[in-house]
């Protein structure tokens, strides 16, 4: 696009003092013919250009105008590109990648060994996650409904939305919407959507409010955990919760206390540890507990075929 092409030149005359039109013309992969219009139209905008013939010469900011000489420093053109290489991470590709590298040519200490924040946000579901995410921004992009096969707590059912944000959250994707269904903005996760597609039907963006991605509002109803751990979890206690989360007992177990967020994934956690916890809180959940396991006990008694 032609905007991203008038900000990496832009970049780049503040970064280096002179920089010829076949350098830019190779650097974005345009002729210098577009270059030369590039910059006049960099020149309407008020940014006083000087090209200097023969050698030596160039295109260059004049001397003495009152402008930053870089956009951003050395540390924060390293976090956005780390940041932007993360993307990439999610479909294997390197177009956030070569983007930077536009934005930031001339400055070659931001690619040679500088990069000490590496992020990598791909999962064990990276090939079904990549095309969704391609098509749910594609959808937001251009105003575009989507429809989808959507599994919840509550039973599965088809959503019709209008997409309005991608969202990175406790290590999951979420698309947050307008819900036809519901008549309200939603959150869906997009590893529990199925039949991914774009409709053929358009809306017309709007002011939407931004999702309120607090803990409590994601997964609502607290639930206030008291347990007994025994030494060797504390490991995995200060890993999921950090080590303020227990209080070591004469006996050396760990006195968990939590406020766990979804009754499900809390029966689930508990039940990895084993024997090696003892739910104490809340009570009727530890009765629930024993006869989930009492049940498991039945069934992986039974004979097959009886």
């Amino acid at each position: 696009m032609k905007i991203d092409r008038l900000i990496g030149i832009l970049s780049i005359l503040l970064q280096r003092d002179t920089v010829t039109a076949p350098e830019l013309s190779e650097q974005f992969e345009v002729s210098r013919r577009t270059i030369s219009r590039d910059i006049e139209d960099l020149c309407r905008a008020g940014i006083p250009l000087v090209t200097k013939q023969g050698a030596g010469g160039g295109i260059s900011i004049m001397e003495n105008y009152k402008m930053e000489r870089t956009l951003l420093t050395t540390g924060e053109m390293q976090d956005i590109l780390a940041g932007l290489r993360s993307l990439d991470s999610i479909n294997g590709t390197n177009r956030y990648g070569q983007l930077m590298e536009k934005l930031q040519a001339g400055a070659s200490d931001f690619m040679t060994g500088n990069q000490s924040v590496l992020i990598d946000l791909s999962s064990w579901y990276k090939d079904s996650l990549a095309p969704k995410i391609e098509q749910i921004r594609s959808a937001i992009d251009n105003g575009i409904r989507l429809e989808f096969l959507y599994y919840s707590p509550k039973g599965t059912g088809e959503r019709s939305i209008e997409p309005y944000y991608l969202i990175f959250r406790w290590s999951s994707w979420y698309v947050w919407g307008w819900c036809e269904s519901r008549k309200d903005y939603r959150l869906f996760k997009l590893n529990r959507m199925d039949n991914l597609k774009l409709s053929e039907q358009t809306f017309e963006k709007k002011a939407v409010p931004f999702p309120d991605l607090r803990t409590e509002q994601i997964f609502p109803g607290g639930i206030q955990v008291k347990a007994l751990f025994e030494p060797e979890c504390k490991w995995r206690l200060v890993e999921e919760f950090g080590t303020g989360c227990f209080e070591e007992q004469p006996d050396g177990r760990l006195l968990f206390q939590a406020d766990y967020t979804n009754r499900e994934n809390l029966m689930t956690w508990l039940m990895t540890f084993q024997d090696k916890v003892l739910l104490l809180e809340p009570e009727e959940l530890k009765e629930e507990l024993l006869e989930i396991l009492e049940r498991m006990l039945v069934q992986n008694r039974a004979v097959p075929g009886s």
